[in-house]
């Protein structure tokens, strides 16, 4: 079977006699790991032609050996060329002269506005008016309009590249992840008790840039989509049943009525909210592994789950991964996969967290190798 044949049949009823292997957020191993994954300048990530974002996308597919794949949204520019100099590595536009120098990301982070302190104050609103000004209304997205400017090009040459063998995925968040991205965690946890109607509007206003990166997604050609569902552990049953589950629903909702499968990555610790987290209708339900002192063990997972949806493996992305031997590795995928033909082989090998930065490209390879190993039929 194809790497896309394994995660249909795996997020599919009858689930998949072949179960496939994923590692989750490879964006982020991807900037940690470049000079490995790739062999190739740092400064390729971000060029402007097809032809070096092909070479280092399918160098990574290559090393990786994983069964899906985050489809780019990336669009050549014809007006953009790079310039390496003395001084630094730059963009320039040939038409306006604009440039821009170009900085290496940080291993293990970001550059800001990402790497903002959580306790930083920037204000959250107090008003709708000021919600507005933030988050400007979202335009309704336009598939013919979007294929008539060939943003969906590169996307399609890649798939064609790689001969569809990998599944395609697209990424979106929930509007309650996103307040985070907006406000800082400080200051949205104070205000869900402060001023909640301002936080319940500003969820809906959200609702509609991630609505558009759903259907940017299917414009793309993606099969899926990952929904990133962050800090929702961290709020009451009641707030989550008011500021999350709707909106995740809706989200679910789009995402089939597309064509597309969804994956609800839920991120935290699921305890008094499993009921919640299995009444999304989402096609596949990701975890993460046990830390941060609580447990989520596999086993739990397929036994609450029963059957009623795909699972992703949750295993330890530092402690197996990372840092376990060969033999720890190997028993914990087989563990895994053990579990997850009990759940209907509707089972997905995954790891619960982004690969760490000390994990070599080497180690992924054996993980996916041994999963694709151990979860042949028998």
């Amino acid at each position: 079977m194809t790497g896309r044949e394994r995660i249909e049949a795996a997020l599919s009823p009858d689930g998949a006699r072949d179960l496939g292997a994923v590692i989750c957020y490879e964006g982020i191993y991807i900037r940690d790991r470049w000079d490995d994954l790739t062999g190739l300048p740092w400064w390729y990530r971000h060029a402007p032609d097809a032809a070096r974002q092909l070479e280092w996308r399918l160098r990574v597919v290559s090393r990786l050996r994983q069964d899906w794949v985050a489809l780019p949204s990336f669009s050549p520019r014809a007006d953009v060329v790079l310039e390496e100099r003395p001084g630094g590595v730059f963009l320039v536009n040939e038409v306006s002269g604009e440039e821009r120098k170009l900085e290496r990301e940080i291993v293990g982070g970001w550059h800001e506005p990402y790497a903002r302190s959580v306790g930083i104050n920037i204000g959250f609103p107090e008003s709708r008016e000021q919600v507005d000004e933030r988050i400007p209304l979202t335009s309704d997205f336009d598939p013919v309009a979007f294929s008539a400017s060939g943003r969906g090009q590169f996307a399609d040459a890649f798939m064609q590249a790689l001969d569809g063998g990998l599944f395609p995925m697209g990424y979106a968040a929930t509007p309650y992840s996103e307040l985070y991205m907006q406000w800082g965690f400080e200051e949205v946890m104070v205000s869900i008790a402060e001023r909640p109607a301002i936080v319940d509007y500003a969820c809906e206003r959200l609702m509609g840039v991630c609505l558009h990166r759903v259907r940017e997604a299917a414009a793309l050609g993606a099969a899926g989509v990952w929904l990133e569902d962050c800090m929702s552990d961290m709020i009451g049953r009641r707030a989550f049943e008011r500021l999350n589950l709707p909106y995740l629903r809706r989200l679910v909702d789009e995402i089939r009525a597309l064509g597309m499968k969804s994956v609800h990555y839920f991120c935290g610790n699921p305890a008094g909210k499993w009921d919640l987290l299995l009444s999304t209708g989402a096609d596949a339900l990701s975890l993460e592994e046990s830390k941060k002192g609580f447990e989520i063990d596999v086993e739990e997972i397929v036994d609450r789950v029963q059957g009623r949806c795909a699972v992703l493996g949750n295993l330890d992305a530092v402690g197996v991964l990372e840092r376990g031997t060969d033999e720890a590795l190997r028993a914990e995928i087989a563990r895994q996969i053990r579990a997850g033909r009990r759940n209907g082989s509707r089972f997905i090998m995954s790891i619960g967290s982004p690969v760490t930065p000390g994990t070599p490209p080497e180690r992924v390879r054996l993980y996916t190798d041994l999963a694709h190993d151990l979860g042949a039929p028998g």
